[in-house]
This record gives structure tokens, C-alpha cells and sequence, in this order.
């Protein structure tokens, strides 16, 4: 199966145009993405929300 990541705002970003061969691959890359974010001093308003989804082949 292929995962891809889509942000609700419909915007395009190096995160979105990537495919994944495993929902854990992408999965991984969020996890990465959102612990960058310090809890104290995030705004949560500049942050994309992103969301997975699998492709249809």
C-alpha cells in the first residue's frame, strides 16, 4: 500500500509530495515534524495540520 500526507488546508509543501511505502514511514516523519514544536512557545495557528491517508493504486 502507498500513504501519502495531506495538510487540511489544501496546501502543497516537501511534506506532501512525498509517497510512503508504509503507513509507519510517514507516520515516522510526522513524529518527527511535531516534536520540533516546543509545547511553551508554540502557535499552534502558524502550524500545519496534517492528516494521512492511503492511496488507491
Amino acid at each position: 500500500m502507498i500513504y501519502k500526507i495531506n495538510r487540511h488546508d489544501n496546501e502543497s509543501d516537501e511534506v506532501t509530495e512525498q509517497l510512503f511505502n508504509s503507513y509507519d514511514e510517514a507516520y515516522d516523519l510526522l513524529e518527527e515534524i511535531s516534536s520540533d514544536i516546543c509545547c511553551s512557545d508554540a502557535d499552534y495557528g502558524d502550524c500545519p495540520y496534517y492528516e494521512l491517508i492511503k492511496v488507491d493504486e
